[in-house]
């Protein structure tokens, strides 16, 4: 099989590539390098099924020079930073709503019909339910959660009209080795800057669910394995939550620090730590887990794996 990678050298996606090569996959990473990096695919640079083109999910000519010969995309490309949509909308739109579209318009044009696409548990915004199965009706509150259902309506457009095949992935937070963005990132790199105070945005009792990364990567692939055809969206988290003000303790704790006095800046509209965070969050992973998965550990778990792997890695 020969998968084409979007975002192949991101955070989530080089876990992706490393996993889908251990497999015996043929893989094409298609990265612009904006977030993700070439020291992320370091342990399989050298793999002779692995081919990365530095271009853009914008440019139709980067992604028929790389798709070519593919049968199966990844749509893994984003802007992997929910706050700056409050401040910056069009990032969004351009290179999560606009990108998705012309990867699809490519795919259409080359004949490949399956792609497997990672949303966002923030598509349910404020959710009425919580736990929250994928059939509550998404009311975003932020334009990354609008973006990413922007970019799954048209997925399901693509799966009607050109029979497509589409796995979407609604995630939780997503957490683990080589991250550059969220909560524990943001900890431990205030924390090396001053190991005796640590702001913490919000009022820290924003209460989320966690998952590491290779937890999503089994999970993602163990669905690609029983999937067939059609259009299907499952949750993907773990069954718990932990707060903020829990995950700046185990990261302390990780860092080997005492002492440390964390400062609350209150936050946004009842404590959110900006425009557009959703406070609480937790998804409903009953449908995910008929198919037989299920995650390996906890939120705290998760935060806890990641943190001392992100404290090790200056």
């Amino acid at each position: 099989m020969k998968a084409f990678v979007t975002g192949g050298a991101g955070f989530i996606g080089s876990h992706l590539v490393e996993e889908l090569l251990s497999r015996g996959w043929r893989v094409v990473v298609l990265d612009n390098l904006s977030t993700g990096t070439l020291e992320n695919l370091e342990q399989v640079r050298k793999n002779p099924n692995l081919k990365f083109i530095r271009g853009d999910c914008l440019s139709q000519r980067d992604l028929e020079r790389s798709m070519e010969g593919c049968e199966i995309v990844f749509h893994l490309a984003a802007n992997p930073e929910v706050r700056i949509g409050a401040v910056n909308p069009s990032v969004d739109l351009e290179q999560n709503v606009i990108a998705t579209f012309r990867v699809l318009e490519v795919m259409r044009k080359l004949g490949i019909n399956k792609i497997v696409f990672t949303s966002s548990s923030t598509v349910y915004g404020d959710a009425e339910i919580v736990p929250t199965p994928e059939n509550v009706p998404p009311r975003p509150i932020s334009t990354y959660g609008a973006s990413k259902l922007a970019c799954e309506s048209l997925i399901s457009s693509y799966c009607h009209c050109f029979d497509f095949s589409a796995l979407i992935f609604r995630l939780a937070n997503i957490v683990g080795a080589r991250s550059r963005h969220g909560v524990i990132w943001d900890f431990i790199q205030k924390l090396r800057r001053n190991p005796h105070e640590l702001e913490i945005l919000g009022d820290g009792t924003q209460r989320k669910s966690y998952l590491h990364v290779k937890d999503c990567i089994q999970a993602i692939l163990h669905c690609l394995d029983k999937f067939e055809e059609g259009f299907e969206v499952f949750n993907l988290g773990s069954e718990d939550q932990v707060t903020v003000k829990e995950i700046a303790g185990i990261v302390v704790r990780m860092m080997g620090l005492e002492d440390v006095r964390f400062r609350f800046t209150g936050g946004v509209k009842g404590g959110r730590g900006w425009l557009g965070d959703v406070k609480i969050m937790l998804l409903d992973i009953s449908k995910i887990k008929g198919l037989g998965w299920r995650p390996s550990g906890g939120s705290r778990e998760a935060v806890e794996l990641a943190a001392r792997e992100l404290a090790c890695n200056p």
